[in-house]
């Protein structure tokens, strides 16, 4: 009897425990958890009967969404606290206060709202249901009203050289187009001449004649024309149909001197905006294309002002969230343009790389490359006969040279003394006997020799410097050995990322295992590569007591040096680098000048697939004023075989420095 007893007083306890409804404040707390999560649909079917007749599963799923995807939502939290006092037993209606924060395309949203629970019988079951409406997505959103975005676009910032002079600003430009109706009877003459002067096919003329929204009597703009352009601007605007407007536009005032330079702009393609989206870009977005308009393009694009309304039917708005519009930085740049208009002027016509420092400061004051194109016309765009034009030009003038690696030649010869002197495998009076113009180590070497140009023995390191002696600093490699030259290239920087603002290639030492490779990297050839940029650097320790100054670009960046060489070795071979401009034997000797002592290197760079073949060669020169070293030149011109090899950036080189005279 007793075990009966118990047994219906457990069924009891078990039947109470079923038959127990959901609380309210528990069925809000499930649907703001689901609101966090942004389970819009799985929202819906905590609606009440009454809701679920005003709008459907889809169209609240969808509204959500689109809202939260206009509006960009991030960092959603819904909080509700759950009230202390239990709930009537008779109530069948409760409020309960919840609030909202996020952050939206205009700035962070916050509001507290009212959510009406009730109790509703569905399926045989009373539950507590949401009793929904649209001033619970925002309260200030009321059934008939509209979320409106509105933006304003930040000025651009400006880049600037070291004296103020501007390098890409904001100005204007012509916008030509039609107003169809007044071409009528004559669309074919019309659209051939304008097919000529804008440089377009006629399909794409037509293409935008023939677009959706085109109206007889509406203006459609065609294609942006420099205002400079006064010629051809003057016979568009005397076809009676052509009409044109001043638009801002990007404008390169020193055009191909700096283009591989500063770049240019564009507007944002899909592929750009897919890895930019999440950094506030947009689809209407002009963003920097290449060179420091892209590298600075967040500095410089600034952020657009945003404005969010809710817009009520009687044409009145109110404002959800705003953030003021803030205008991008300005770039101001160590670049010196007058000198980068001087080093592009002698590279005219050439293929090659042009750049020059303080090396004293580390301050970047020209970086050249050519051939170029105009950055004006890669804003204004291209047509189809002009890209293939730069596109099949064999110089690649759209090849940014300056901060490529390339084999250096000859010019790497003082790096192999440094870490010679440094590891004492080498003294200045130390002589090597060199015999002929070629050498091999062994037999072990094949057909392969190093060979020189100019016959001389004993060498010591001066000599060898002053004619460029590939023996001598090829056996110079062999006896500082792989290891300690390697450590000596990476304490130079080779093998090491740059931080320099304008991306430059790594400059690498390669393989050093075989001794024919070895050797060759004594003289600048192996698989020895280095920028112009690194190129300076490397050598500004033989003006600053053996501290090698890192470059910089952006003005005001604080300097920054570290020792590589003792100021004794800096010393011998700032005097030996002197020698071979100076000295009438010197491979530089054409560069010298009365009253202006110019210390240098050339090099000349084979470049060829295998060994025994023959390629092409690069000619360098480097250069500096040792009573005055303020300023560090250098210059690689491509394809100088049976030119004149270094000789020709030797002549262009000495032409700047006498310009500055």
């Amino acid at each position: 009897m007793m075990v009966l007893l118990l047994m219906a007083v457990l069924f009891a306890v078990v039947t109470a425990g079923c038959s127990k409804e959901p609380t309210p404040e528990d069925r809000f707390d499930a649907y703001i958890k689901l609101w966090n999560e942004q389970k819009f649909d799985k929202m819906y079917d905590y609606l009440t009967e009454g809701s679920k007749e005003v709008i459907s599963k889809e169209d609240f799923t969808n509204r959500y969404q689109k809202i939260y995807d206009d509006l960009q939502i991030k960092d959603l939290k819904m909080a509700f606290k759950k009230p202390e006092e239990e709930l009537a037993k008779d109530v069948d209606t409760v409020t309960y206060d919840f609030s909202a924060s996020m952050n939206s395309i205009g700035g962070e949203i916050q509001f507290t709202h009212k959510a009406k629970m009730k109790k509703e019988e569905h399926d045989k079951k009373n539950n507590w249901y949401v009793d929904w409406n649209t001033t619970y997505i925002f309260p200030q959103l009321k059934d008939g009203d509209k979320i409106g975005i509105s933006s304003v676009k930040p000025k651009r910032g400006e880049i600037f050289d070291r004296a103020d002079n501007p390098l890409a600003y904001n100005g204007q430009v012509y916008e030509v187009g039609v107003v169809p109706g007044k071409m009528e009877g004559q669309e074919g003459p019309v659209i051939a001449q304008l097919s000529s002067l804008l440089k377009m096919t006629p399909e794409k003329i037509n293409k935008a004649l023939t677009a959706s929204w085109v109206k007889p009597d509406l203006f459609v703009p065609l294609k942006k024309v420099s205002m400079e352009d006064q010629e051809r601007i003057q016979q568009l605007i005397a076809l009676e149909p052509v009409q044109t407007k001043k638009v801002e536009a990007r404008i390169y005032p020193f055009k191909e001197t700096a283009a591989h330079l500063i770049g240019y702009v564009g507007s944002i393609t899909a592929e750009e905006l897919e890895k930019l989206k999440d950094k506030g870009y947009t689809s209407t977005d002009i963003i920097g294309k290449r060179g420091l308009e892209e590298v600075f393009d967040e500095q410089l694009k600034g952020k657009s002002g945003v404005k969010i309304t809710i817009k009520k039917p009687d044409g009145s708005s109110e404002i959800l969230a705003e953030k003021p519009v803030e205008d991008g930085q300005n770039l101001k740049l160590t670049i010196d343009i007058e000198l980068q208009m001087k080093i592009y002027n002698q590279l005219s016509g050439e293929a090659g790389a042009g750049a020059a420092i303080n090396p004293v400061t580390g301050e970047t004051l020209a970086l050249v490359s050519s051939p170029s194109f105009d950055p004006n016309q890669a804003t204004l765009g291209f047509s189809t006969d002009e890209w293939n034009q730069l596109q099949e030009n064999p110089q690649k003038p759209m090849t940014t040279r300056f901060n490529k690696a390339y084999a250096p030649g000859s010019v790497f010869k003082p790096l192999t003394a440094s870490i010679g002197l440094k590891n004492n495998i080498i003294t200045p009076e130390q002589k090597m006997d060199i015999k002929d113009l070629k050498w091999q180590k062994s037999a072990a070497w094949g057909n392969y020799f190093v060979t020189r140009v100019h016959e001389a023995n004993p060498v010591n390191l001066e000599k060898a410097m002053v004619f460029s002696d590939n023996i001598y600093f090829a056996q110079a490699a062999l006896g500082i050995g792989k290891e300690n030259f390697s450590a000596g290239l990476k304490e130079f920087g080779f093998e090491e990322e740059s931080d320099y603002p304008f991306p430059l290639e790594k400059s690498t030492i390669g393989n050093l295992d075989k001794e024919i490779a070895l050797a060759d990297s004594g003289y600048g050839q192996g698989q020895i590569q280095m920028s112009i940029v690194h190129l300076l650097q490397t050598y500004t320790p033989f003006v600053n007591g053996g501290n090698m100054i890192k470059p910089s670009l952006v003005l005001d960046t604080e300097k920054s040096e570290k020792q590589v060489v003792s100021p004794e070795i800096a010393a011998t071979l700032s005097s030996q680098l002197r020698k071979v401009v100076g000295d009438s034997e010197g491979t530089a000797h054409s560069a010298d000048m009365a009253d202006y002592p110019l210390a240098g290197k050339t090099g000349t760079a084979e470049i060829k697939q295998k060994q025994g073949e023959k390629g092409t060669e690069n000619g360098w020169f480097i250069a500096y004023n040792t009573n005055s070293p303020s300023l560090m030149i250098a210059m690689m011109v491509e394809n100088v075989l049976d030119r004149g090899g270094s000789q020709i950036p030797v002549k262009k080189v000495k032409n700047v420095f006498m310009e500055l005279k």
